[in-house]
């Protein structure tokens, strides 16, 4: 059981998750008021029911002959009215709770997508798009449904707990200690069960995120697993975390779900107690029947919150797991902000230097070592070597994803580290191997980026990329709509898609990253002769394997394990008959 307890995640500050938690609630603090005051209406009045119901009581125990029953029908009448009108509120306070929920997650979302903007690219290199896809729809419907009902059930268990134990001491004295006995050992049991049930709460969400995130990672890659025949290995490996989710869950609930019984159990025995002594009392004379009644009636009104609490604390723990995960996200770092007095890039000639580079995404695991290139504007220039060398490292120094640890990168003669990273990502145009496109027409796909964009704009582009005929023969042309993540397009096209987006793009400097993998050689020199007339006097970075592809680059950076060991034209390289020679003949031999 130790080994057990030592794996489950405890909350780290579980009076902050609460604060701030609540603290969405803040802009709704008068519809907030609004629920109290309705609130203690409605207790008011459910309390005042028991009252007339005594009375009632009082006056049907007469005898026979003696009940004055128009008075009977009048205090009975009146319980009806009140506990109609209890439940006329009661209903109205649910409506008003469940819209400011609704509001308040609709803000907490909004508030983790910001965040999300502004986070730097490592954090999503470090996290699953599926756990962070998780906190920002699981965990918030979690904590949306605890706003919605928890702290409805919070305010109408106060004012009947406080309204009862007043009623029940105006009746009986001795009564009201049976009752008030009970307190304590609630008090002491619910205390011990949310040292127990919170953190395997926090453990609960924690699984489901990776659950999420496995049942993601496996949905994108389908097309793969079913090529290497892997489906039952996937299988396996889901019904392994599906296990440990379902275990989290089990973990979870079932100590939740002996809560409400155990109180049930104490609040039994007080019932009893108040029974025996109660009789007592009336044998004697010191209470009448209706007043007994009454008692009972208060006592299961103060159980009842005690009872309830049960389901309160289960949602509350649930909630404040949901919200340690997105409060974590919402507390991550951001990107660091620009320099003070940072400078715009404006009118970017395209001038990049790199003069001593070292970088490593880990701490003391260097993977850039001293790096010194220099790209004049206008200039073409490839940068290829073996998997691993640092090529893509380089393209996220260059768009300042990541920091450098030492020496310094300048776009025209200015340290990029003291420029904004908006006019430096800007003053690039990027395509990536990895392509993405998003649910909407072509155009809008295409002309991502430029919102100005003209239809002929659009068209010269798709021309240059050599996408243009293909989208003439789809049925609506450019308004054609694209499924999500281009699930009706080939990747190819939608390669060529991001191509031409890029070509649009008004930028002075353009990133090719493997950019031409998914076309055919023949499209791929076409492609590359349309881009050196589009991008001229633009400075161009071109990731590429296919050395063939970048035989005409005005220069040629080979990288190996960081450094580059070679530079120089396609020409020059190859009668130096050194690494990059090595490389060529290892792709045609």
């Amino acid at each position: 059981m130790a080994g057990r307890d030592s794996i489950l995640h405890k909350p780290k500050d579980t009076r902050g998750a609460l604060r701030r938690m609540l603290a969405f609630l803040g802009p709704f603090k008068w519809l907030i008021l609004l629920v109290a005051l309705l609130c203690v209406a409605s207790n008011l009045l459910a309390l005042w029911g028991p009252d007339l119901a005594g009375h009632a009581i009082n006056e049907a125990a007469a005898g026979p002959g003696q009940v004055n029953f128009e008075r009977v029908w009048y205090y009975a009448s009146r319980m009806l009215l009140c506990y109609l009108s209890s439940s006329l509120l009661t209903v109205s306070i649910h409506f008003i709770m469940m819209n400011v929920s609704k509001r308040a997650a609709k803000h907490m979302r909004q508030a983790v997508f910001d965040k999300l903007m502004l986070l730097p690219v490592g954090y999503f290199d470090r996290n699953q798009a599926g756990d962070i896809i998780s906190r920002v729809s699981y965990d918030i419907d979690v904590i949306s449904t605890c706003m919605a009902t928890d702290v409805v059930s919070i305010l109408t268990s106060t004012v009947t707990v406080v309204g009862s134990v007043i009623m029940m001491v105006r009746i009986s004295l001795p009564l009201s200690a049976v009752v008030l006995f009970s307190v304590p050992a609630a008090v002491i049991y619910t205390s011990r069960m949310r040292k127990i049930t919170q953190p395997r709460f926090v453990k609960r969400s924690r699984n489901y995120g990776i659950l999420n995130g496995f049942v993601e990672e496996m949905l994108s890659g389908q097309k793969t697993i079913q090529a290497y025949a892997y489906e039952k290995r996937v299988e396996k490996n889901f019904d392994g975390i599906n296990t440990n989710a379902a275990d989290a869950y089990y973990d979870a609930e079932r100590y939740g779900v002996t809560i409400g019984p155990t109180m049930g159990f104490i609040n039994n025995i007080t019932l009893s107690l108040i029974a025996l002594l109660g009789s007592i009392l009336y044998m004697g004379g010191g209470i009448s029947l209706g007043s007994i009644s009454s008692f009972v009636l208060y006592s299961r009104k103060f159980s009842g919150p005690i009872n309830e609490i049960a389901n309160i604390i289960n949602e509350l723990f649930s909630a404040l797991a949901a919200s340690e995960r997105v409060f974590a996200l919402l507390d991550e770092k951001e990107e660091k902000p620009d320099a003070e007095n940072a400078q715009t890039l404006e009118n970017v000639r395209g001038d990049v230097a790199l003069s001593h580079v070292a970088f490593g995404y880990d701490p003391g695991v260097t993977i850039i070592h001293d790096l010194t290139l220099r790209a004049d504007a206008g200039r073409l220039i490839a940068i290829v070597g073996p998997t691993g060398a640092g090529k893509t490292t380089i393209i996220n120094l260059l768009m300042r994803f990541y920091d450098i640890d030492r020496g310094e990168i300048t776009v025209d003669g200015a340290d990029i580290r003291v420029c904004t990273r908006r006019s430096l990502r800007k003053a690039y145009a990027m395509v990536l191997q990895d392509t993405w496109v998003f649910r909407g027409t072509i155009f809008e796909n295409i002309a991502y980026g430029k919102e100005d964009a003209t239809m002929d704009e659009v068209v010269a582009a798709a021309k240059a990329a050599h996408i243009h005929p293909f989208i003439m023969r789809l049925p609506q042309g450019y308004q054609t709509v694209i499924s999500e993540d281009g699930g009706n397009i080939s990747k190819g096209q939608k390669q060529l898609l991001t191509i031409a987006r890029a070509m649009l793009y008004d930028a002075r400097m353009l990133i090719l990253d493997e950019a031409t993998s998914n076309v055919d050689t023949s499209t791929e020199r076409q492609i590359q002769a349309a881009m050196r007339r589009l991008m001229r006097d633009k400075t161009c970075f071109v990731i590429a394997h296919r050395l063939s592809t970048i035989q005409n680059a005005d220069l040629i950076l080979v990288l190996n394990r960081g450094d580059v060991v070679e530079q120089g034209t396609h020409r020059a390289l190859m009668e130096k008959k050194g690494f990059y020679h090595q490389l060529y003949r290892s792709q045609f031999e």
